[in-house]
């Protein structure tokens, strides 16, 4: 990835247990001033509430600091909650990391 770009890939179950250091690992990226962090979730097997939250905390965080968040690699778990939740239309969304890379890295190339 180039210096705009920081990748967070968390693992296991974003749950009420470890939403906060979730939320913490993604808000220290912006020490490096990246232009977009990408979540990538390809190794979440499970998503609560709590996760979710954590997400559009992050999200607004980044937001803020005039840095966009993306995700990539949602399970079928993951989409149904954000389709439930209308959080589908909120977060950009990619298939995978190539699927990202393709899109955006042309655009600040």
């Amino acid at each position: 990835m180039t210096e705009h770009i920081k990748v967070v890939q968390p693992s296991g179950v974003l749950d009420a247990t470890i939403s906060q250091d979730f939320r913490e690992q993604v808000i220290k990226t912006l020490e490096s001033k990246p232009k977009i962090v990408l979540v990538d979730l390809k190794d979440i097997t499970f998503m609560d509430s709590s996760g979710l939250g954590a997400l559009v905390l992050a999200f607004k965080t980044l937001r803020a600091a005039d840095t966009k968040l993306v995700l990539c690699s949602i399970n079928e778990q993951i989409k149904i909650l954000f389709e439930l939740t209308g959080m589908d239309k909120v977060f950009e969304i990619f298939s995978n990391q190539d699927e990202f890379n393709k899109a955006v890295l042309t655009q600040i190339a």
